[in-house]
């Protein structure tokens, strides 16, 4: 393919201006991130080469702009349930695209309300009489020059949202819209000129783009904590409050034990996630590049674990943001500290590329059927190869057996096999909770939803040790001594603040004792003190410039009052010293007193 030396999935947010060279995307959403995160991966991973020749380089000279179309009003996550069609008739060697109910509507892609001109519309795919499941099309939607609607198309924006004012989230409706049978995107599957179906090697290869973004959404959620982090960490440098001794000057409040208690941690979690970002796109590289060898085995776990880190990381991320802005005080809920809009722009993460339960879910599904193969006999591998241990453990059906495991709550990789410990509990007692269900007579449905509580809990716990393990694991390839002590520091923060915030678990388990519960909370208020002296250096290390920060609490050489009031003198309500209100409103009410 002519453009494939420039472009690959590992420079997705390079974008073309005008003059053909490439700038950085950073920051705010903006009406082409879909076009460029994922229509332009879907024609490289889903189309074929003669697809990719006739699409490809329009789009990348953005004479196509493109939106991903998935998503309907009356359907998200459950993409079975999703009711747009597309009905193959061979007489015209066209797919015909229908929006059948109000429900099928699409409704929520970015760009899609008046940016794009093309959507990649997933729709559930009839050829000779029968439903072949949901498949991928490339639609026109809009006029290339006048950029109006096609007949037949129904296209707008579905109006404010809780953030991302900047992006014009739209709706789509189809009424017997045709597009030649070779738009359909036939990597894997295809529908040959008599209608004729070629199903591919596995369903999930269609899902390919949906996985790459839940690997990007891990560092997304990276990189979004970080910069919530720095804003709170350099702010807590500068803000001096009440006093420690009487009689002596106002301390920084990072000097507070509470402050560190609340930042610390999240300090280590946004390192953390950093890591476990890295590996999630190195890991998709290379099982991507397996399927095109024609080696699926690697998709089942590259899904399962997508999802769950996915979910694990944009939770986490979400919460850590909002308390970063409360340790900020009172000025952190002003647009000046830049949290709230890192916030509303992170947050949908919880909800969009799949709702963050049924991602825990679908994980819990691939832990569910991994135990259960371990229990007859086979072995597993990958992130879920802890669970091997249990066939040599000798329990009874209903029992789920307490870990003998040593801890040393000094030694990060024992604090890995303690979380492996929690995991393999967790799955392990999910499981035997599904099958005591399904041993009611209950049927298989009934018995997943009566257990998704336990399946839910098993997931975030393998997440939580994947994290911890892939962490432990990165502090052996820094060289650098001095680096390398300081990341051990925050390795063991994040792994024993997850103990103490989880101490039931851990105790249930057996895995730990109360007296290795208080040495655990004791050792994590000794390293907030401990990390203290390197925070501010910590977070500069992530290399925000103030441009892309946004923040004037997190501003580098921190002169953060100075500068709050220079921001607030340029509101538009300072524009006049009198405003219209008084005269409109306020002098007429006092003039009848």
């Amino acid at each position: 393919m002519a453009a494939s030396g420039s472009w690959s999935q590992d420079n997705w947010h390079l974008r073309p201006n005008r003059n053909g060279t490439c700038f950085v995307h950073r920051g705010r959403p903006e009406p082409l991130d879909l076009h460029l995160g994922m229509f332009l991966p879907t024609l490289l991973t889903q189309a074929t080469p003669e697809q990719q020749d006739r699409f490809f380089m329009p789009a990348w000279n953005l004479e196509i702009i493109g939106t991903y179309a998935q998503t309907e009003m009356g359907h998200g996550t459950h993409l079975r349930g999703l009711e747009t069609t597309a009905t193959y008739d061979p007489a015209t060697q066209e797919f015909i695209l229908n929006s059948p109910t109000v429900t099928s509507i699409k409704w929520w892609p970015g760009g899609l309300g008046k940016t794009s001109n093309h959507a990649i519309v997933l729709a559930q795919l009839y050829t000779q009489g029968q439903c072949k499941g949901l498949h991928a099309f490339i639609v026109p939607i809009r006029q290339l020059g006048t950029h109006k609607p096609l007949p037949g198309i129904t296209v707008g924006d579905i109006g404010p949202k809780f953030g991302y004012d900047e992006m014009d989230n739209g709706y789509l409706k189809m009424d017997n819209f045709r597009i030649p049978r070779e738009n359909m995107l036939m990597k894997y599957a295809q529908v040959e000129p008599d209608g004729t179906y070629v199903k591919p090697l596995s369903d999930k290869l269609t899902y390919g783009t949906m996985v790459f973004i839940r690997s990007l959404i891990v560092g997304d959620a990276a990189r979004s904590l970080s910069q919530a982090c720095t804003i709170a960490i350099r702010y807590s440098a500068v803000r001096h409050q009440s006093e420690l001794k009487p009689g002596e000057p106002e301390p920084q409040i990072l000097d507070y034990q509470t402050q560190q208690y609340k930042l610390f941690p999240l300090l280590a979690t946004a390192y953390a996630f950093h890591f476990v970002g890295a590996y999630m796109k190195d890991t998709y590289r290379r099982i991507s590049g397996d399927i095109n060898e024609g080696d699926l085995s690697g998709l089942p776990e590259l899904h399962a674990l997508t999802a769950g880190l996915k979910a694990f990381t944009s939770w986490t991320a979400s919460a850590g943001i909002e308390e970063c802005r409360m340790a900020c005080g009172g000025h952190g809920y002003s647009r000046c500290s830049g949290i709230p809009d890192i916030y509303v722009t992170f947050t949908p993460s919880c909800t969009y590329e799949g709702e963050n339960t049924v991602m825990m879910l679908q994980t819990a599904r691939f832990l569910v059927k991994s135990y259960n193969q371990v229990i007859s006999g086979q072995r597993v591998t990958g992130m879920v190869s802890y669970l091997n241990d249990l066939s040599r453990q000798r329990i009874q059906p209903q029992h789920v057996a307490a870990r003998t495991v040593t801890v040393r709550i000094n030694d990060p990789v024992s604090l890995v096999e303690a979380y492996k410990a929690r995991a393999a509990w967790f799955v392990e007692a999910a499981a035997k909770n599904l099958q005591a269900e399904l041993n009611h007579r209950k049927s298989k449905e009934d018995a997943w939803n009566r257990t998704s509580v336990d399946l839910v809990r098993a997931s975030e716990a393998h997440c939580h040790y994947v994290i911890v393990k892939l962490f432990t694991a990165k502090l052996s390839e820094i060289s650098n001594a001095a680096v390398r002590a300081v990341m051990t520091e925050l390795c063991l923060l994040y792994a024993l603040y997850g103990i103490s915030k989880n101490t039931g678990d851990f105790l249930q388990a057996g895995i730990l004792t109360d007296a290795q519960i208080t040495q655990v909370n004791q050792r994590v208020k000794e390293l907030l003190a401990i990390i203290r002296p390197n925070a501010v250096a910590l977070v500069d290390s992530f290399d925000f410039h103030d441009v892309h920060l946004g923040s004037v609490l997190g501003r580098y050489d921190g002169n953060v009052y100075e500068n709050m009031f220079e921001w607030a003198k340029k509101s538009p309500l300072n524009n006049t010293e009198v405003h219209e209100s008084f005269h409109k409103h306020l002098k007429p009410m006092q003039a009848k007193l």
